[in-house]
């Protein structure tokens, strides 16, 4: 019944777009109706319904026709809608379908800019918008894409005013160049020590990791990972946080924490056990092997791949067809499908980040790092 009734009461047999102007009111309400075309919402059928009687009173007067009969649901429904205006008049009914097309669109104006300035300004970062879909790139391909801690914290709150703005449907995250990301940039550790220290230094970490991965936990629409090449660290551990994971055939994944004297992130230490299962789990996070995109693929963390060539457009293809979806139903079904699971993510990574200060601050993971360093020199 309601996909029927979504049908019918926008159609061009309702009439839109067919009133001549001559008044101002006439010009105003033919200019309502444009707008009523150009909504990327769908206001749902109550809305709908609304419209449709304000409509036939605005061009017709009170309802002059017999309540349908027998199972004529959908007929009966915009009966209703009509008859239920008694006597407004014509001209009535018309200021009412302005004011109320007027607030419809309202909803849709407040929206801000998708990506907010600090997505938008960080250096290695690129934020876009079309069709419903938000691409957050990472754009630092000299450097494999790693993360530096300004890019933790604009990806957050990118995503974070995308869950509020109603016109952003999915969300996808990728990499510029043959990396997904390698993770973290080590010089976060390194460079621009704050004047408390290393203490204050693991400690702003240790807020900027929380944050970032309590956005995606928390991210209410689809978030797709469109993993173009390899990954290592956190871009792995964060995948099980994603809707949807695509990778190309030449993709590899490696979480190399034990060795830089560090501990699991992005929920991994709950989320990898569960998917891979303990054995496979622990090969990953303590022996650091890595896997490719096949074995991810067969573990549960990877959900379709392509070939490089085909990458781009298959990712595409899917994302674009999720943005076409109703987007309330796309979030009640995300909803019910994490409602088990979020306030135990939400721990697991408060803990994951509380450990990790500790390990930052620890001799064996200056040491680590700073060996790591200097193999690189």
């Amino acid at each position: 019944m309601l996909s029927a009734v979504s049908r019918g009461l926008f159609s061009r047999s309702a009439g839109l777009g067919s009133v001549r102007c001559f008044s101002d009111l006439s010009s105003r309400f033919e200019a309502a109706q444009a707008k009523l075309n150009t909504l990327t919402e769908d206001p749902g059928n109550a809305a709908k319904l609304k419209i449709y009687g304000l409509f036939k009173q605005a061009n017709q007067g009170p309802c002059n026709i017999p309540k349908p009969g027998g199972f004529n649901f959908v007929a009966k429904a915009k009966y209703d809608a009509w008859k239920g205006l008694g006597d407004m008049t014509q001209d009535q009914a018309k200021e009412e379908y302005i004011a109320y097309v007027a607030e419809l669109a309202g909803a849709e104006e407040p929206a801000p800019a998708v990506a907010p300035e600090a997505g938008a300004a960080t250096e290695g970062l690129d934020v876009s918008q079309e069709d419903g879909v938000l691409t957050i790139r990472l754009n630092r391909p000299e450097k494999f894409n790693a993360l530096t801690w300004a890019m933790y914290t604009a990806i957050g709150e990118t995503l974070n005013a995308a869950a509020e703005n109603p016109s952003v449907k999915v969300a996808v995250l990728t990499g510029t160049g043959k990396w997904y990301c390698s993770g973290n940039d080590l010089s976060n550790f390194t460079k621009n020590m704050p004047a408390g220290g290393p203490q204050e230094m693991a400690s702003n970490g240790q807020r900027v990791l929380n944050d970032f991965c309590d956005a995606m936990i928390k991210f209410p629409k689809p978030l797709v990972a469109a993993v173009n090449g390899p990954a290592i660290g956190i871009p792995v551990t964060t995948l099980g946080l994603c809707d949807l994971v695509y990778c190309t055939d030449n993709a590899t994944f490696k979480t190399p924490f034990v060795s830089l004297g560090q501990s699991p992130e992005g929920c991994s230490s709950f989320i990898f056990p569960r998917t891979f299962g303990f054995a496979k789990a622990n090969e990953m996070l303590l022996t650091e092997r890595q896997i490719t995109a096949q074995e991810a693929c067969d573990g549960g963390l990877v959900t379709r791949i392509f070939t490089e060539d085909r990458f781009r457009d298959e990712v595409d293809k899917v994302v674009k067809h999720m943005a076409s979806l109703p987007p309330q139903s796309m979030r009640i079904s995300k909803s019910l499908i994490r409602q088990e699971v979020t306030e135990k993510l939400l721990e697991v990574n408060k803990r994951e980040c509380e450990v990790l200060r500790e390990r930052w601050l620890s001799d064996e993971c200056m040491t680590a790092i700073m060996n790591f360093l200097n193999r690189k020199k």
